[in-house]
């Protein structure tokens, strides 16, 4: 901002942090592969690299069967093997997703400071809760808005500003921090400020520079930097 003094934090204003899950606060990259491969192995099919599908991650079921099967929403079996792959991803979403190494100093920094966060993800609630309280983030998180808590989904603003909401700050004194286009969108939608985290699994659409993140870091620490905290 034109006049702000150089050693000033950028989000000096903000209050309160909310994050995206998959890709922002855990790795749940080789679960989700895990139950993709897991249907191409029960069609007698060769499992495929964890890079083949890591990008498409933050995508879900969608991206998930379409990197598995090479199929589009519009494929006319696309609908009983997303049905199949929340299946075997439900049964298997525990054994190796972790929250990021880096993101729990972060979260403790936060915590101790006073400044309250929590999670907005496009994840269903039957999957969300029982995950975020087997990695223990549920009785640390101020809230957890999930792809069904309201009536859209990222990338519109809807579940964004019921965090916000329930966290008793207005939008404007949030920040949202995403992997994905789709949060820096509904971030700036709700009017939050927006953080894009490199760190995370970023698609295979825009390049990360062009999706006009208020900011963008490599790293869960630099957060801190951008931060006020007491």
């Amino acid at each position: 901002m034109s006049g702000r003094p150089q050693s000033a934090a950028p989000l000096a204003h903000i209050k309160a942090v909310l994050f995206d899950l998959d890709g922002t606060l855990i790795d749940s990259a080789l679960d989700l592969a895990g139950a993709a491969n897991d249907m191409r192995a029960a069609r007698d099919l060769p499992r495929l690299p964890l890079s083949h599908f890591r990008p498409m991650v933050g995508s879900g079921a969608r991206g998930m069967v379409g990197r598995a099967f090479d199929i589009t929403p519009q494929d006319e079996r696309f609908g009983a093997y997303r049905d199949e792959f929340l299946q075997r991803y439900e049964a298997r979403m525990t054994l190796e997703t972790r929250v990021f190494a880096d993101v729990d100093p972060v979260l403790a920094q936060l915590t101790a400071s006073g400044t309250p966060w929590g999670i907005v993800t496009n994840k269903s609630t039957y999957l969300s809760e029982p995950l975020v309280r087997a990695l223990g983030l549920q009785s640390r998180a101020a809230t957890l808005v999930c792809g069904d808590t309201t009536a859209h989904a990222k990338p519109h603003p809807a579940p964004l500003l019921e965090a916000a909401r329930r966290m008793g700050f207005a939008p404007a004194e949030c920040v949202y921090v995403g992997d994905d286009q789709r949060d820096v969108q509904a971030g700036a939608a709700a009017g939050m400020a927006t953080v894009a985290a490199a760190w995370g699994y970023l698609g295979l659409g825009e390049h990360i520079e062009a999706w006009n993140a208020d900011h963008i870091i490599a790293a869960p620490a630099e957060l801190l930097n951008l931060l006020v905290m007491a």
